[in-house]
């Protein structure tokens, strides 16, 4: 197939091996250092395999429906026309599946074929739904003021809006299987799912800029590619989308859903005591969405597009989306949706036989670890059991038994946590101070026996928190009813101890005013709980909970008083859940521009998921650009002969930071554009550039470069790029004695990842320093622990060091690898540590940057190096 570029070979050679890896189902671990030309490959190489697949499925069922092959002789003791008998019927069955599939297939491509060619059917569907709209709005006017005159039987003791708020009668303990929004029948929905291949990346932004590619590919013109997204990037509706928060905006949306249901069974026993009406989306009508379905597969979108379809035509994209999946090719969808098996379950996504590839993913480990772990607050666990009790108090006549038996075991639980922690459900949790502070780990049995909840059944306490809405139903409550200042309290003591706090707030934030003092943490809590219910978070650390012993670990953290302190659970075996991807799938393709190193995927990830060794198959081909485009230098020593090891016990040294300051200079003097310096943590770095503003070195740095930091907060990093990249452009233009601009950042920060200083954005990338993780760290060291268990020693080395070390490297490679960012790109890249040339380090850095890393013991020789 035609692709642009085809330098070294590389092009040939990353394709060979992809599609060697899709044919033979095999798990793959690509490295690929390319830009977007690796995501883009991946997909074209992808689809390229699947037209061949498709074909060679079709040849066969072609084959199929000829008619029936000559029978084979029967076995012993068996006659032939038995044998015969039995194989024409199992060919007959499988020809009349096939047909039936052709049949639903031929319907959709005729269907599709007929919108992406008939505009005019477009305008008559918006036109048909416009005039259904009006006549449900006049045939509601109608019902309202019949049902005004006639009056009704309405309960008196709770108004339409608090009616709401009452929890519907919860029948079984067990699921049940409720198809919702298929209330017609359609042939389409049922159809089996074609082989299609499931694309993840991290973020949407990344998508949608993946999603633009595919448009311009060659592909880009008759491939079905369906976009996923969450509710909070799909919904239309604004009166959904303004609660903010995911976790609202799921439950409000489907408490509509189920309104809806509600709703038709009421018109059904119309003749019945009239129920209050409750709100239902306007957007989620079955064939709106079938309409916007249709719509996504005729023509590639990203989520943008579909959300502007959305509203031009009055349907979910949401759901409309996912009623595309069984038909599509290629969906795109961010990784955290297709690696936590209930959303990809609620989201219809099959795995079986389907090729996954899941590009970005050097940090898919953490991100699997992140997505199955979980913290809750001792504040959380005390204002949900006060929030639970207030709304179990009001509404006692109105609940089913079923609902009270579950609320008072929740209740139960919030009591049994906030006395792990050492404190008292009934009393303010930000004036009980905690008498044994310090981090404790337990395995999740432990923890469970001695918080004396080992005899519920936590399985069926989350099942009901997500049938139930219950957390949504809560946080309503507590808006109508609750003061979120003052929500944690159940007696008058609290009571008066809420006052107090508030007045006390009220001075403090009167003296904030003056610049005198900063708002105590209650603020930042309060502020917590006006966004959402607490009762969700701890949902969230009930599933948690629901993980195999030898899995994962309770952390129970006690600091100064109980609302403070927090319980979290810790998932140690990322495994565990990536299984069932591995499991299912017929290929999976993890994939990235810098892998390295690969050890922790193969040995922490594919072979505890079981993976056989023979199935993996790892590709890491060179970057694009010429040998001579890259200068990378471990630098061992400074200009006055200082050695750089930027240890724990060492970098603090005033010595070290007047050194790293005397190569900043000197580099910045002969080095053109930006020059980007990366910093192990956020501390060090605000401690080095105090120490340099003391010492004037900072004014000598200003002469050359203006100087940018990078930001703790996401919201300021788009402009502070902004304004590093317009000083570039204006000194290059300008000339003159400021040659461009230094901007410091932090390993793991805003900046290390999915920022792009190209060209002369990024002529220099420093790294100070080996940003090793803080050892001291408890979920770090029951990790390490966890790993010296379970895992073997690999060439001499401890498990628990090598995880460090690959932390370490990863961390570094994602952020060099900043610098070059297309094929006529250049730049140098200076390690500063001596501990970079140790054979272990060394062989751990890209094999695109190691083939060309020039080792230098003095500082002189690199200079001379880098003037060059």
């Amino acid at each position: 197939f035609p692709f642009p570029y085809t330098p070294y070979g590389i092009q040939e050679r990353f394709m060979e091996a992809l599609y060697g890896a899709l044919e033979a189902g095999r798990v793959g671990i690509f490295e690929s250092p390319t830009g977007t030309g690796k995501s883009l490959s991946l997909i074209c190489g992808a689809l390229s395999w699947l037209r061949d697949w498709e074909e060679k499925k079709r040849q066969e069922e072609a084959r199929l429906l000829e008619g029936p092959s000559p029978a084979e002789p029967g076995q012993a003791g068996e006659p032939d026309w038995v044998t015969a008998f039995v194989q024409n019927k199992e060919e007959r069955d499988k020809a009349d599946r096939l047909k039936e599939e052709q049949i639903r297939r031929k319907k959709r491509e005729d269907r599709l074929e007929k919108i992406r060619h008939n505009v005019q059917l477009k305008y008559a569907a918006k036109r048909k739904r416009s005039e259904e709209d009006e006549t449900k709005r006049l045939l509601q006017l109608s019902k309202e003021s019949l049902s005004q005159g006639a009056g009704g039987d309405v309960p008196e003791q709770l108004d339409h809006n608090e009616e709401e708020l009452i929890l519907a009668e919860y029948e079984s303990d067990e699921e049940k299987k409720v198809v919702s929004g298929l209330e017609e029948d359609d042939d389409d929905l049922e159809e089996e799912h074609v082989t299609k291949i499931y694309y993840c990346s991290r973020t949407h932004s990344q998508l949608s800029q993946f999603v633009h590619e595919v448009q311009k590919s060659p592909f880009g013109k008759d491939t079905r590619l369906v976009s996923l997204g969450s509710r909070q990037n799909l919904c239309v509706n604004e009166e959904v989308r303004r609660l903010g928060t995911l976790q609202l905006i799921n439950d409000r949306c489907m408490e509509m859903q189920k309104n809806k249901h509600e709703k038709k069974n009421d018109e059904e026993n119309e003749g019945k005591k009239r129920r209050v009406s409750r709100a239902i989306c306007p957007f989620y009508s079955y064939e709106q969405m079938q309409f916007l379905r249709d719509e996504v597969l005729v023509e590639v979108k990203d989520i943008e597009q579909l959300v502007t379809l959305g509203r031009e035509t009055k349907a979910c994209p949401y759901y409309g989306s996912r009623y595309a999946i069984p038909a599509a090719q290629l969906v795109v969808l961010p990784y955290q949706m297709l690696l936590h098996e209930p959303t990809r379950t609620a989201a219809g996504i099959k795995l079986k036989d389907q090729v996954v590839i899941i590009d970005e993913a050097h940090n898919l480990i953490d991100t699997i670890t992140c997505i199955h772990s979980a913290e809750v607050s001792g504040a959380q666990l005390c204002c949900a059991h006060s929030q639970l009790s207030q709304y179990m108090e009001r509404y006692r006549k109105r609940l089913k038994a079923k609902n009270l038996m579950y609320i008072k075991q929740i209740l139960y639980l919030l009591e049994r946590f906030v006395a792990m922690l050492g404190g008292n459900v009934n009393q303010n949790p930000g004036c009980q101070a905690v008498s044994q502070t310090g981090t404790v780990l337990k395995s999740i049995n432990d923890f469970l026996f001695q918080s004396q909840i080992d005899n519920i059944n936590l399985f069926k306490v989350q099942r009901y928190c997500e049938k139930s809405l219950i957390s949504r139903k809560l946080f309503g409550f507590m808006e109508r009813y609750g003061d979120p200042a003052t929500a944690v309290k159940t007696n008058k003591e609290n009571q008066k101890l809420a006052g107090l706090q508030n007045f006390l707030l009220t001075l403090q934030q009167g003296s904030d005013k003056k610049g005198t003092s900063q708002s105590p943490p209650v603020e930042a809590e309060n502020d917590q709980l006006r966004t959402a219910s607490p009762l969700m978070q701890i949902e969230g650390f009930l599933s948690a909970l629901t993980n195999a012993n030898q899995d994962g670990r309770v952390i129970l953290n006690r600091q100064g008083t109980v609302g403070q302190s927090s319980l979290k659970f810790l998932l140690l075996n990322p495994a565990v859940h990536f299984a069932k991807v591995v499991e299912e799938c017929r290929a999976v393709i993890i994939a990235g521009g810098t892998m390295q190193p690969v050890a922790d995927f193969r040995e922490q990830l594919l072979s505890r998921a079981g993976v056989d060794p023979a199935r993996v198959v790892e590709f890491s081909c060179g970057h694009v650009i010429p040998p001579e485009n890259i200068l990378p230098i471990i630098l061992c020593s400074g200009p006055s002969n200082q050695q750089l090891e930027f240890t724990y016990q060492t970098r603090d040294m005033p010595q070290m930071m007047d050194e790293t300051g005397r190569i900043l200079c000197n580099l910045c003097n002969v080095i053109p554009g930006g020059v980007v310096c990366f910093f192990p943590s956020y501390e060090y770095e605000k401690q080095v550039y105090t120490h340099w503003e003391k010492t004037g070195l900072l004014t000598r740095l200003a002469t050359k470069k203006k100087i940018f930091q990078e930001p703790k907060k996401a919201n300021q990093v788009e402009q502070v790029l902004v304004e590093y990249a317009k000083c570039i452009k204006r000194c290059s233009q300008a000339g003159g004695q400021m040659t461009g601009a230094l901007l410091l950042s932090v390993v793991g920060g805003k900046m290390s990842e999915g920022i792009n200083f190209s060209d002369d954005l990024g002529r220099c990338v420093i790294m100070v320093g080996m940003p090793y993780p803080n050892i001291k760290s408890p979920e770090l060291q029951e990790k390490m622990a966890w790993l010296d268990k379970t895992m073997p020693t690999a060439a001499g080395q401890a498990p628990s060091r090598v995880l460090i070390e690959n932390l370490c490297m990863k961390a570094v490679n994602q952020s060099i690898g900043r610098a070059i960012r297309h094929q006529k790109d250049f730049a140098s890249i200076l390690l500063l540590d001596h501990r970079y040339a140790r054979p272990a380090i060394f062989n751990k850095l890209p094999q695109w940057i190691r083939e060309r890393t020039q080792v230098k013991p003095a500082f002189g020789s690199a200079f001379a190096e880098l003037r060059k």
